[in-house]
């Protein structure tokens, strides 16, 4: 019905004046412009199931290193379908490329305004990639500022290369050459790879002329196909000239028809993204007394639809990042997706638990998670420890903000399978910490991690509410005994009070020795004095006082020692002793990954970061670890230490891509990152206004916890189950004062002060509207 409803308004429009041109139409949606220094960097344009990436100089490069330099271009995964295009203009004998562009990013496409130094013409380029369909819309808007009338060409230069995804040998998909030919009666060209039923296609608004194939200046299989399209332009006017481009690895068939869609729909399919942005824009709208903090909030909900990755044969769910990281994982969805349950993202938070759900069963027989999986279907990581307890943990959130008990049905036998594999199999000393690989992807860190017991702490906990809601009070009554046990023994046995820090591990002394050798090489190279130091004392104090036990180490300061605070475990006093260590290890960008890494410019340097040609994360500052941190503040009362966690990552956004924030700060690695919407979005929403929801029994708790810098804080239309539910903080001379508002009239809300805040006035027009005044309380 919406699609009638906009071809309609579109068929009536066009009747009366001539047809704007595609990005024209986008109304009120914010573009940001891209800067000079970084036109070469990497952007997306992205649907749910096709994308493009290129630079914002409007060239595709060859780029990434999962497979080596074929991580840009258009992508229809399990294939890719083209390494790039590019376009001329001919005009008489001259060829004028269209290069060095002018970037523009929106939500939803990107311009890219050309200048053409010898010419009157002004060329514009727009695209986007409509979702749910397989393939994209390039506008190219050609502008005559001349006084005199202008014919030429259009040149459009299609680089095909269809080809497999990653790991796609093991699924059969064999690269082949590919093939080009046109249809000259239906204006398309098609390419096919050889020996699969891999197909390409491509049309225009106009008529092709002059098509030719010529050699494909990318490496692999593909060829370049030529297609030159004439256009008259008389003085001060112009042309749209739109190219359609699809595919489909299936057949030809498909190919086509996705192709005449896209073709006959564009505009309804745009205005499909706008209302959809629009629609994003709404939901956990922020206004601050920070615009910009506002601005970077409202582009990661943006961001969060990048990252929407549909393979149907597999499946629906979030990927991790671009370019190189554009399929499924377990911990990145883990992370993620609390942001988007915060920001109402409820339907791709479902599908992706319900995608990770199935690769599991399908990969593993003992509940354990899979960590990352290509959009083949292939496995290639079957899980690292961590991941298990934190997908428990993930269903009872999307619970709490849903109350869609199906969830926790679904997948119970999942979740009691991975639950028990982590705490009987990987315990494999009995001590009750789970043994294995957590989220520090360092060689040989894969004894008692710290993060795994957080997570497994918490898992526990998570999994014995869903047991009780699903009628299994012996489970449940099992897993709270193990995770109260857990929790006392993390606050012991992994605290180090040298340090004031949790350890990043325990394990024996021969797998110490050479963590730290290995540990001194990396602190020598990177030139860390101090970290070298320490290390050589740690070495010396374990050489002096060997065990033959186990015990725990404070080794590389890694940014998972902050999870027993993130998860709200550790005691008060560690954990503010402990947070305060963790703020030695950061830059003005946020929290180093290892802290060994850091040295005494750590403090100042906001340049861009200079990490190794080889992709590493050594001496990166990271943003799941500043948003970890953050949340860990939060939960501990310190809501202005959290705000200038968030402030730091901030300092990344739209620093290199416009609209976006860096996986490592500010500049280096993945240029969008899904995991980003967590770190951001569970402080604001979740701490700063406090919503604790409880969907299931039409229960919503508010507590906030509001940052000093903020004279004022709205969040509107916060989805809670069937609810939504509005907060405006407004600060006041004595203390701050409530509006609290929501949807339905039979929900409750159970508002509560402050920490150290006491109640004035309480005002209830109606079950809908509420309005509270607070002051600063008398006693302490």
């Amino acid at each position: 019905m919406k699609r009638i409803l906009l071809l309609v308004l579109i068929m009536f429009f066009s009747c009366n004046e001539q047809q704007p041109a595609l990005h024209e139409t986008l109304g009120t949606l914010e573009g940001i412009p891209g800067k000079e220094t970084y036109k070469h960097s990497p952007y997306i344009t992205a649907g749910d199931r096709f994308y493009a990436i290129g630079a914002q100089d409007g060239s595709f490069p060859e780029i990434g290193w999962h497979i080596d330099k074929e991580m840009g271009g258009l992508w229809n995964h399990p294939i890719k379908v083209m390494d790039g295009f590019e376009a001329n203009i001919l005009e008489g004998n001259n060829t004028f490329p269209l290069k060095d562009a002018t970037f523009i990013n929106y939500p939803i496409g990107s311009t890219f305004t050309y200048e053409i130094p010898g010419s009157n013409l002004q060329v514009e380029q727009f695209q986007f990639a409509p979702d749910q369909q397989q393939g994209m819309v390039v506008e190219y808007i050609l502008s005559n500022e001349g006084k005199t009338s202008w014919s030429g060409s259009l040149q459009f230069q299609a680089h095909t290369d269809l080809r497999p995804t990653w790991l796609g040998e093991r699924s059969d998909m064999i690269d082949a050459a590919d093939s080009l030919y046109m249809i000259k009666g239906e204006n398309t060209i098609i390419a096919k790879d050889l020996n699969n039923d891999w197909y390409g296609v491509v049309t225009s608004s106009e008529a092709i002329q002059d098509f030719t194939i010529e050699e494909s200046p990318y490496k692999g299989k593909g060829k370049s196909a030529v297609m030159n399209i004439p256009a008259t332009i008389d003085p001060a006017g112009k042309q749209v000239i739109s190219i359609y481009l699809a595919s489909s690895y299936t057949s030809l068939e498909e190919a086509m028809t996705e192709l005449a869609d896209i073709r006959d729909n564009a505009n309804i399919l745009l205005q499909e993204k706008v209302q959809s942005a629009n629609l994003l824009e709404r939901q956990s709208r922020l206004t601050t007394s920070d615009p910009e903090f506002d601005k970077v909030f409202r582009w990661l909900k943006y961001n969060a639809q990048w990252f929407i990755r549909e393979v149907p044969e597999h499946g629906r769910g979030i990927a991790a990042g671009y370019p190189d990281y554009p399929w499924w994982f377990g911990c990145d969805s883990e992370y993620a997706l609390q942001g988007y349950l915060a920001t109402g993202n409820f339907e791709i938070t479902r599908a992706t638990i319900n995608l990770l759900a199935s690769l599991s069963a399908k990969s593993n027989d003992n509940g354990r998670i899979v960590h990352e999986a290509s959009t083949n279907g292939v496995v290639f990581n079957p899980g690292n420890v961590n991941e298990t307890p934190q997908f428990a943990s993930l269903l009872w959130n999307y619970y709490l903000w849903t109350g869609d008990v199906n969830v926790l049905t679904d997948h119970f036998e999942l979740i009691r399978k991975g639950l028990d594999w982590i705490t009987e199999e990987q315990d494999r000393n009995g001590n009750g910490f789970p043994e294995g690989s957590g989220m520090m992807e360092i060689h040989g860190l894969d004894s008692e991690m710290i993060d795994v017991a957080s997570y497994t702490q918490r898992g526990l906990e998570d999994g014995a509410k869903i047991a009780e809601v699903v009628g299994r009070p012996d489970i449940a009554a099992q897993y709270k005994t193990q995770a109260e046990a857990l929790k006392t023994r993390i606050n012991e046995v992994f605290w180090v009070d040298d340090f004031n820090s949790y350890a990043d591990f325990i394990a024996n002394d021969q797998q110490t020795l050479k963590l730290i050798e290995d540990a001194i090489i990396r602190a020598d190279t990177l030139n860390k004095p101090w970290a070298v130091k320490e290390l050589e004392e740690t070495k010396a104090y374990l050489l002096k006082h060997p065990s033959a036990k186990e015990r725990p180490f404070v080794l590389h300061h890694n940014w998972v020692v902050n999870t027993p605070m993130e998860m709200g475990i550790a005691d008060r006093d560690k954990a503010q002793k402990a947070l305060e260590t963790g703020r030695q290890f950061v830059n003005p960008f946020g929290v180093f990954v290892t802290g060994i890494d850091r040295d005494e410019s750590a403090g100042t340097d906001i340049g861009s970061f200079k990490g190794s040609k080889v992709f590493s994360y050594t001496g990166a500052v990271m943003t799941l670890p500043t948003g970890v941190s953050a949340v860990a503040e939060n939960n501990y009362g310190n809501p202005d230490l959290a705000l200038d966690y968030l402030k730091r990552m901030g300092r990344s956004f739209s620093y290199a891509l416009p609209g976006s924030i860096y996986e490592v700060s500010p500049d280096y690695g993945m240029f969008a990152q899904a995991w980003n919407i967590y770190s951001y979005a569970v402080p604001v929403v979740q701490q700063f206004f406090g919503i604790q929801p409880l969907a299931s029994k039409k229960y919503i708790r508010i507590q906030p916890l509001m940052p000093s810098d903020w004279d004022f804080a709205h969040l509107e239309n916060v989805k809670i189950g069937a609810n939504e539910v509005s907060i405006r903080y407004e600060k006041t001379t004595s203390g701050y004062s409530l509006e609290v508002s929501q949807k339905r009239a039979d929900w409750e809300l159970d508002i509560q002060p402050a920490n150290g805040f006491e109640i004035v006035k309480e005002q209830v027009e109606n079950p809908l509207y509420y309005t509270l005044y607070y002051r600063k309380a008398d006693r302490p």
